[in-house]
């Protein structure tokens, strides 16, 4: 068995395509800026992220309709440099929750949140550092 992706389910899609490859600089997989489905890659690594029309998935499931409410996902990307990559996603929108703090003395965090309120942790792996 193989991760694929972790696929979040969206209202608004052109805008949270927006915020993953413009905002947070993660490649779109087709181009699908209207959705409903597109697959975001980082630059390193195989594990992606990938947004799905939360009607769509509606549609098929006779369920899932209402949007979601409070903190049910929690997206992690690692970064070599926390403190430049967060001066580069806030100007370019992206507004910071959190940090860039230290989570605990091999890790440093910073959180934001997506268009649609799910949580976005960017780590900083200080044991990787030479």
């Amino acid at each position: 068995m193989e991760l694929a992706q972790v696929r979040l389910l969206v209202s608004d899609f052109p805008v949270c395509y927006h915020f993953y490859a413009e905002v947070l600089g993660l490649k779109p997989q087709s181009g699908a800026t209207e959705g409903p489905y597109e697959k975001f890659s980082p630059t390193v690594g195989s594990a992606g992220i990938a947004l799905q029309d939360r009607a769509m998935m509606a549609q098929i499931l006779g369920e899932l309709g209402d949007s979601a409410s409070g903190h049910r996902s929690l997206v992690v990307l690692r970064v070599d440099d926390l403190d430049s990559y967060c001066e580069a996603i806030t100007s370019r929108g992206a507004v910071l929750v959190h940090g860039p703090d230290f989570m605990t003395d091999r890790m440093r965090v910073a959180h934001l949140k997506d268009p649609e309120g799910n949580l976005v942790e960017l780590q900083e792996w200080l044991l990787l550092q030479t």
